[in-house]
This record gives C-alpha cells, structure tokens and sequence, in this order.
C-alpha cells in the first residue's frame, strides 16, 4: 500500500462503502508483534482511523495517550493494559485524553477506531456484551444491546435471529456496521462476518438475516468530517 492509500483510506462519508476485511492484507503497525488490516483512513503516523488490529501472543505498545479517544470491540482472544482484562465480546472505550500501556499474553483480534470521539465525551466504557443484558428489539427475532451514546451518536450490539426482517428505514446521521458473527444482509447485498459498512446520511434500505448474525452498529455521527 503506498503513501497516499495509507493517508486517505475510504474517508468520504457521502459515499457508500463496503469492505470484507478478511480480504486486506495485514499491515505492519507501529508495534512490530501487532499487524492491522486498514478499513478507513484519514492522517499519516497520527491518525483518525478504522482497522481490525491484530495482537500476537506477548505483543504490546508502550503507554500512548489518545487525544480524540479510543473504541475497541475485543473480537477474539484477550487485550489487556494496567486497568484490568478484556475478554472477547468486551467494548472499551477510552475518551480524549486518556492513556494506556495495552498488552495480549495471548493474543487476541480487535476492532478499533482511533479519534473519533468529542472532546467533551469524556466517560470511559467497559461493557462484556457477553454478559450484558440485552432487550428486545423493534422487531421479533431482534435483541439490541445500547454500549455507548454521545450527541447525535448511538452505538449498540444487535443480534439477529435466523429469518428476522427490518422495515425499510432511512439512517439520519448515517450509519455504520461492523458484522461480528453470521451474514447480514439488504436488498444491496449479503455481507458475511469480518464485513465492514458504511451508509451516508439520509442513504437508505431494508436489512434482514436468513442465518442470524451479530452486528456493531454506530448510527448518526456521519453529519460531518
């Protein structure tokens, strides 16, 4: 990948994007035990960006302060830093101007976003969606898990059961989707785990699931830049 894919990376959120991440290559990181697969870029060494990131086992970074915030979806394996353990299924997020030293004794797969968050979002967020209590949905067959809002932002965990079918609905803020487990789908498509969307705002469709899948889903923070 040259210089200028790594600057800017599917960084135009007036347009649709999808992206199979199993599909990248992994990519050296900063660290060299730790290896990432870029889904949206914007910003050079210091940047606002989107990736699945891959720890081996005994791979760490030193103690680095996040000025714009971190969210992390532990995937598989455990991340760990000076505050405790997270267990696959665990949603971290750190807010602007926190730091940490993380780790992995044993390696673990992460989704994580890098300076998205406000300023003024400063509660940090550890939730084992694992363990969480979910509710039911806006339909049968869906359980929804809320983990994390700010402003116009909603971030939450949903499960969807074989054979569950949404209303056609519009995505005021856009939306984002991160498929974890199964295969979701719309009229546009089926996306498989390890699939990456994005929908502009005010883009719209009508989702279902014929085999049940599990979703990260970040509505209304694509308003702007």
């Amino acid at each position: 990948m040259n210089a200028i894919s790594q600057t800017l990376l599917n960084d135009d959120i007036t347009q649709r994007c999808v992206v199979d991440s199993r599909t990248l290559p992994w990519q050296p990181s900063p660290s060299a035990p730790v290896h990432q697969r870029l889904l949206k870029r914007n910003g050079g060494e210091v940047a606002r960006a989107t990736s699945i990131v891959r720890y081996e086992a005994a791979a760490s970074f030193d103690h680095h302060p996040h000025e714009l915030g971190e969210q992390i979806l532990v995937l598989e394996g455990t991340l760990s830093d000076e505050h405790g353990d997270y267990p696959a299924g665990t949603y971290l997020q750190n807010p602007p101007g926190s730091g940490h030293a993380p780790y992995s004794t044993d390696g673990c797969t992460l989704f994580v976003k890098l300076r998205y968050l406000d300023p003024a979002d400063t509660e940090r967020v550890v939730i084992n969606t694992r363990t969480a209590h979910w509710h039911q949905g806006l339909v049968p067959g869906l359980k929804v898990l809320p983990i994390s809002a700010f402003g116009t932002r909603n971030t939450a965990m949903v499960r969807w059961a074989p054979e569950t079918y949404f209303n056609p609905h519009r995505h005021y803020g856009g939306e984002e989707i991160l498929v974890v487990e199964g295969v979701f789908s719309d009229e546009h498509g089926h996306y498989p785990a390890g699939s990456w969307l994005r929908s502009p705002h005010m883009s719209q469709h009508q989702p279902f699931s014929v085999e049940g899948c599990l979703i990260m889903v970040t509505t209304g923070h694509l308003l702007r830049a």
